[in-house]
């Protein structure tokens, strides 16, 4: 196809979840590529201190503090987006918690945490950025699951579902596009501070020893490189990166 895009120089990425661990780690390798970021946390005073650093080291970023759960707050870096520099190419939907139990637990208002930011926050973010890729005829959705949207585990029954669900409607998302790319990338063990979000003391302990054999971050953000760098007509739907150590 004569008009296919390829690399990752020049397009405009929007990174929920960039204050830290994977959305930061793959907005410093998008911004070292030419890509532009936008990064998008709830923490106002990282996305300052990251979109700083990236621009001295020659890349351009901006930021803008949301929340994901708040459609209008997805909404709003999306048109922050399209006023300050006239496109969207991709949006990396990776804001996440994961505080895990045991069901008998009855965390119900983790529970709820869970459902709002896992699955609400990425439909949040294709709610307001695909009218703009579809009048443009091309985009792409990068989505990141987990290995817990792919097999179930105690302590993680909510978890696992809302990265079930978050593999469902990238799915569904591709194959009602013929224009737009999905990706959907799921992680295995990474350093990140999404453990930090454990409450109950069996599952954090559980998920210390776990991490032991954690990846960097930047493990996941060159997955994510990957799969945007490639052409338009190619749609990388899904790619699994896990410590080679890890059982699961």
């Amino acid at each position: 196809m004569a008009d296919e895009i390829s690399g990752i120089s020049g397009k405009v990425v929007v990174i929920t979840g960039a204050s830290s661990g994977i959305g930061e780690a793959t907005a410093r390798l998008l911004a070292r590529e030419g890509a532009t970021v936008v990064l998008g946390a709830r923490r106002a005073e990282r996305l300052e201190k990251l979109a700083s650093e990236i621009r001295s080291e020659g890349g351009t970023a901006e930021f803008l503090p949301l929340d994901v759960t708040k459609r209008d707050d997805v909404e709003k870096i999306v048109a922050f987006t399209l006023e300050r520099f006239g496109r969207l190419d991709v949006v990396v939907n990776n804001a996440g918690v994961m505080p895990l139990s045991n069901l008998e637990r009855l965390k119900v208002e983790e529970w709820d945490r869970m459902i709002d930011v896992n699955l609400r926050g990425v439909l949040h973010g294709i709610a307001a950025a695909l009218p703009v890729m579809k009048r443009r005829g091309r985009g792409q959705f990068v989505n990141v699951s987990s290995i817990g949207g792919h097999a179930v585990y105690p302590t993680a029954a909510v978890y696992c579902a809302t990265k079930f669900a978050v593999r469902a409607i990238s799915e569904g998302l591709r194959q009602e596009s013929t224009d737009i790319r999905v990706t959907v990338i799921s992680p295995g063990v990474t350093e990140s501070e999404l453990a930090g979000t454990i409450s109950d003391e069996a599952a954090k302990k559980g998920m210390d020893e776990f991490r032991k054999i954690a990846i960097p971050a930047d493990s996941i953000a060159r997955a994510i490189a990957f799969a945007i760098e490639q052409p338009d007509g190619v749609d990388v739907s899904e790619i699994i990166v896990r410590p080679t150590a890890s059982p699961y």
